[in-house]
């Protein structure tokens, strides 16, 4: 069964028209200003929301292990060793300041709610992203929600980090009409003591992306300290540059710390060291470059 950490209607960022975006959960990336961490792990996970607690005690009551403790201090106290992850607690707070990020979909329920919002991406020329996470990940469920939106005539896009193996991209290059495809840093070790991986999967799938016919684009977040430097830009405009088949846009996605609260919310530290957004100037410093050789550049989509 899919297994998802949110459904998102109305969006506009994730491709052409109003789009319904499906969150798959789980990433092979640890990208270290990740702007959705709850979407890394494969596992469901609790986060609860110190601001919006009243201090009812409704989840420690319904709590059948003994797992919650309200303190003064710190609002809620979750004892991992004991909590089962059943979301009892979330499904009894009042305020929402306990959530849980994960869980089990079936196809027919996905299905349900992208079709929806068929009247709104026919208006638009919208359709359905599904991203994550990494949706590529969760590869078989992916083919058969892919086939069905094509069967009902829904403009389908991918949002992947192309750190896939390649037969997986072969696999669902026939059921897909849009990648957008994240291009992080070009040196392989930089790559990887920023997102816990090397880049040298993701290089050669999008190779496999620009030799088919299928329209792709190229995301680039930007961040400085991380790949904003002018030898890593110029690396990556000759790299798309050198691509058999061009994107049809490249997208320059500067940084922002909107993760901050998410991962207070997981409980786990946010550690901005060594970088930061990009300055207006630099961005627009970007955006000329790649449209000197041609490209159609946005900004933030």
């Amino acid at each position: 069964m899919p297994f998802l950490f949110d459904i998102k209607r109305y969006s506009i960022n994730d491709g052409p028209g109003v789009r319904i975006t499906v969150f798959f959960k789980g990433c092979p990336l640890s990208c270290h200003w990740c702007h959705n961490p709850e979407s890394i792990s494969f596992k469901k996970e609790k986060l609860y929301n110190r601001s919006k607690c009243i201090g009812c005690g409704n989840c420690v009551a319904v709590c059948s292990e003994n797992a919650l403790t309200l303190t003064s201090e710190r609002g809620i106290v979750t004892d991992i060793s004991k909590c089962l992850l059943c979301g009892k607690c979330a499904e009894v707070c009042p305020t929402k300041a306990m959530e849980m990020s994960g869980r089990d979909y079936t196809e027919d329920e996905i299905m349900d709610e992208i079709l929806k919002e068929t009247h709104i991406m026919d208006n638009s020329g919208g359709g359905v992203t599904f991203s994550g996470g990494e949706p590529l990940m969760h590869h078989h469920e992916l083919k058969s929600l892919l086939i069905r939106c094509g069967e009902a005539g829904v403009h389908r896009a991918i949002d992947t980090s192309g750190y896939v193996k390649s037969k997986v991209i072969e696999e669902i290059l026939p059921h897909t009409d849009l990648f957008l495809y994240d291009l992080k840093h070009m040196n392989s070790e930089k790559h990887r003591s920023w997102t816990g991986v090397s880049n040298d999967l993701i290089l050669y799938n999008i190779h496999l992306i620009s030799n088919s016919s299928k329209e792709y684009q190229i995301r680039i977040p930007l961040v400085e300290g991380v790949n904003c430097d002018e030898e890593n830009i110029r690396e990556t405009l000759a790299f798309v540059s050198g691509l058999k088949r061009g994107p049809s846009a490249v997208g320059l996605l500067p940084y922002h710390n909107i993760a901050l609260k998410k991962f207070e919310k997981l409980g786990r530290d946010y550690n901005e060291t060594g970088f930061s957004k990009p300055s207006q100037a630099k961005v627009e410093h970007i955006r000329i470059l790649f449209e000197k050789q041609g490209f159609n550049v946005n900004i933030g989509g």
